[in-house]
């Protein structure tokens, strides 16, 4: 769904074609969640099949170029007014797979976490540095500080992880 809104976000502030559609999404979400063109003009047929988009005139280099319609509008400002409500259900791979090494006791925990954190700590200096240079606004900006605070309590967690099994023992 993302993607969708995305480019609903995107086509309100004006008509566009599917190349600039990819590169002002990448842009707006700090080249972290980089789009396979294909990606773009699949999600774009869906839109227009649901109405929520009209194709227009072509460019001139023969890109259609596409408009946003008032459903469209109406979904786009929906998606904005609508908390996203998190899953009470952990999907994420790295809770699984602590939750298995434990229950399995077949890994060896601790160097799972400690790899864990060296692997979580890499990411958040890149990302710090990444933030640092960032030169796109606000939205990049928001979009690191986001990462930039999931990887900071991937390593509260991890610690928490490590004091959890001590008392186990």
């Amino acid at each position: 769904m993302p993607v969708r809104h995305g480019l609903l976000a995107l086509l309100s502030m004006g008509p566009r074609h599917g190349y600039q559609l990819r590169a002002e999404f990448e842009v707006s979400t700090g080249e972290t969640w980089p789009l396979n063109i294909g990606q773009v003009y699949t999600t774009l047929s869906r839109l227009e099949r649901d109405g929520l988009v009209k194709p227009g005139e072509s460019d001139e280099q023969g890109r259609v170029v596409y408009t946003i319609t008032a459903a469209g509008r109406e979904e786009v400002e929906r998606w904005f007014s609508t908390p996203v409500i998190h899953s009470d259900r952990p999907r994420d791979e790295l809770v699984i797979k602590l939750a298995m090494a434990v229950a399995a006791k077949k890994a060896d925990v601790a160097e799972v976490i400690r790899k864990q954190r060296t692997a979580t700590m890499r990411d958040l200096q890149r990302l710090t540095r990444t933030k640092r240079a960032a030169t796109e606004g606000a939205a990049q900006r928001l979009v690191l500080d986001s990462m930039i605070f999931k990887a900071e309590a991937e390593q509260r967690w991890l610690d928490h992880c490590e004091a959890v099994l001590m008392e186990e023992r």
